[in-house]
């Protein structure tokens, strides 16, 4: 498996080998010594799996934990494609503001893992994409909290086509200048 730490501190995405056959592919996306190899430290104990299933155009994100406590994510694409964002909200990181994109897909196999205090977004490029997540914390709502995809200073760079499809939620979202003038960012 190989790895690399991307613009994000913290944050690596994973490429594992994937085996075609006659039958379809086999490939792990998580693979502990791989994982310790990269970060030095064996992977959170798992406290939730969760999926999602998208359709084209729909984005989801930038979302994010309160720390404490935190959680920190183990993200791959089951089925379909995505562009998956890491970005850095760690006020005091010194990659705060910078962010990374990857394509995860079920072809290459590929996985993010981002740090607590690391948002993650994703724009589905494919109908019927799923997103599977190990995290170090179960789900919930209070902790919870989200960002502005449209934020102009962080500039995504969103797929142009199709218009972005996004939960209520994550439309009405802060940008990350005014979370910072609220104080609802992570500390480093």
């Amino acid at each position: 498996m190989r790895h690399r730490e991307l613009a994000v501190a913290g944050a690596f995405e994973f490429t594992p080998a994937v085996f075609p056959d006659e039958r379809g592919s086999f490939a792990s996306p998580y693979q502990e010594g791989a994982f310790i190899a990269a970060t030095g430290k064996a992977l959170f104990p798992v406290a939730q799996a969760s999926r999602n299933v998208s359709r084209r155009g729909v984005v989801r994100g930038i979302h994010y934990t309160l720390i404490p406590p935190g959680t920190a994510k183990y993200v791959y694409c089951a089925a379909g494609r995505v562009l998956d964002y890491a970005v850095d909200l760690r006020v005091g990181s010194p990659t705060f503001g910078r962010w990374e994109a990857a394509e995860l897909s079920l072809a290459n196999g590929r996985a993010v893992y981002f740090p607590p205090g690391v948002g993650h977004a994703f724009a589905a490029l494919e109908d019927d994409s799923v997103v599977c997540y190990l995290l170090s914390a179960e789900y919930r709502k209070e902790n919870e909290l989200t960002l502005s995809v449209f934020d102009t200073d962080l500039a995504l760079g969103l797929p142009a086509e199709p218009a972005p499809i996004l939960s209520e939620r994550d439309a009405a979202a802060p940008t990350l200048g005014e979370a910072a003038a609220l104080g609802l960012l992570p500390e480093w």
